[in-house]
């Protein structure tokens, strides 16, 4: 058996429900013993709500689930005719599986595998850009980002106070883009 990961387009929103009806369909196939495990990629991210830092899983690749499958013909086809699926990714009608290091890749910054290295969060700002502050203290007022830091997600601006410029070290969730 030579196992391999493919990507499975779905509609937008339906990634859950397609993933559950797979698993649910795979019993009934014979060749269902052929697909190992489907997942739907997720991330953890902090969220600011009502004032508090929230953990929240939002869906990382909205309108794709991967799955680890034996892959032949019949299953293709059978998997195709599942609703909410649109097709898998790759060429025509081939479906193109990914690359070990592609999913090792895509595994670390889902956060599913621990590796040496800590995935890079995503800079959201640059130095010079004018930012507003939506939380704390300096709720509403606008400042230009002086320096960001990556590493812890915070992000020091310079907000004018009375006429004079003062820089306020923030984290990223509590600027956004003015």
């Amino acid at each position: 058996m030579a196992f391999a990961w493919y990507v499975i387009h779905t509609l937008s929103s339906h990634e859950d429900k397609v993933k559950k009806l797979i698993e649910k369909e795979k019993s009934r196939w014979e060749d269902g013993d052929k697909i190992r495990q489907v997942k739907v990629p997720t991330l953890e991210m902090a969220e600011l709500r009502g004032g508090k830092k929230r953990i929240v899983k939002k869906k990382f690749m909205p309108g794709y689930i991967f799955a680890e499958i034996d892959m032949n013909d019949d299953l293709y086809r059978k998997i195709r005719a599942v609703p909410g699926v649109m097709g898998f990714v790759g060429a025509g009608s081939t479906p193109q599986s990914l690359t070990e290091e592609e999913m090792m890749s895509l595994f670390a910054e889902m956060g599913e595998i621990k590796t040496d290295e800590k995935p890079k969060p995503r800079i959201l700002f640059t130095v010079g850009e004018t930012v507003k502050i939506i939380d704390g203290p300096f709720a509403n007022f606008q400042g230009v980002v002086d320096e960001v830091d990556s590493e812890r997600g915070k992000v020091r601006v310079k907000v004018e106070i009375f006429g004079r410029s003062t820089p306020v070290e923030l984290d990223y969730l509590q600027v956004s883009k003015a």
